[in-house]
């Protein structure tokens, strides 16, 4: 049985709608942060990921709700998400004081890693406008009147901006759900996030409060073991023992990850759908050039699947496959096409055509 995801009325419908930070990534390429004289730069966020996939890559109707602080930074990220194609007109645009006292536009610097040597994050996203956005601060039925997104994607980096941001999620989640949307959230955690506010055990105690109003959630919990390859059967414990505690989850979905290094993961991924586990096709000893967003890649091939109803076996091979595409080039954002996706997921090889 499919989720009763709501029936497209015409072409410019919403399909997904995604709520949470877009920062400015700083990026020293082969070179380390402390050591670089230069950064390229692009757009990225746990939750906008995602629908900058389902925009850039498998073309559906997708939007980003998210709040800036309107100065030359801020239209610099913006310009970036409208290259996408993805629909900016729910950013809330925020004054800027002249100094970003108030409020300014997060960043991070993101050096890849190599082999022995793992990637490295510094993040730079104090006093950002999102993360000061209260309950109040938007009517959200009205909102969501207007949009009428199919399905709405949050999660965890967006509920642990702030010590109010779980209320806001839960208050934008409950506003979708009254407008029919199906509801999806990221068990992202960013230690960073959480480091001052109880770690990952009270990040947990969030989830745990948001995950009772949600349809479709990535990613579990714990897992009984460590695990040192990809392990179906420990990966399918720990997606049973989610169900049992959130018996409302129509479909609870993961990655396969072990990673060797930086430079090289095993990956793959699974979802529980209809109380079956159905495992992904394509698995794989997987090269990494940039791991950050392959998650949120996954999490979009998925919905993908979910909304064109396709099966749970036929979308858990689009999600590994996107996400290993991904993790393939640079940058938070997907730069594969439709068709590359599909034709890995059926098994095939991106290689050189003459």
């Amino acid at each position: 049985m499919a989720l009763n995801i709501r029936p497209q009325i015409d072409d410019t419908d919403c399909d997904c709608l995604a709520f949470g930070e877009v920062m400015l990534r700083l990026d020293p390429g082969i070179q380390r942060i402390g050591k670089t004289n230069n950064f390229d730069v692009c757009e990225g966020g746990g939750e906008y990921n995602v629908v900058q996939g389902l925009s850039s890559c498998f073309r559906l109707n997708a939007a980003i709700l998210t709040s800036l602080v309107d100065n030359e930074i801020g239209q610099l990220i913006a310009s970036m998400i409208a290259r996408s194609g993805v629909d900016c007109r729910w950013i809330q645009w925020q004054p800027f004081d002249g100094l970003g006292h108030q409020m300014r536009n997060g960043l991070y610097f993101m050096e890849r890693g190599f082999g022995v040597r793992g990637a490295k994050a510094v993040m730079d996203r104090g006093h950002t406008p999102l993360a000061q956005l209260q309950g109040r601060d938007i009517d959200w039925l009205g909102l969501f009147e207007k949009i009428k997104p199919r399905w709405f994607h949050v999660g965890g980096v967006m509920a642990g901006l702030s010590a109010q941001a779980p209320e806001v999620v839960k208050a934008a989640i409950l506003a979708a759900k009254s407008v029919g949307a199906i509801v999806s959230y990221d068990l992202n955690y960013r230690h960073s996030s959480w480091a001052n506010k109880g770690g990952r055990e009270a990040a947990s105690l969030v989830d745990k409060q948001i995950i009772k109003h949600v349809d479709v959630l990535f990613g579990v919990d714990k897992l009984a073991k460590t695990v040192d390859s990809l392990d179906v059967e420990v990966f399918s414990q720990a997606l049973f023992a989610m169900q049992q505690r959130f018996p409302n989850l129509q479909s609870i979905v993961t990655t396969m990850r072990v990673v060797k290094d930086a430079s090289r993961n095993l990956w793959g991924g699974l979802c529980l759908h209809n109380g079956k586990i159905v495992a992904a096709s394509y698995q794989h000893d997987l090269a990494i050039f940039d791991r950050v967003g392959g998650g949120d890649a996954f999490a979009a091939g998925y919905i993908y699947g979910m909304i064109k109803n396709l099966t749970a076996q036929e979308s858990i091979n689009l999600a590994v496959a996107h996400g290993a595409l991904v993790m393939s080039t640079a940058g938070d954002n997907s730069s594969a096409s439709l068709e590359e996706v599909k034709s890995l997921a059926a098994g095939g090889y991106m290689g050189a055509k003459r």
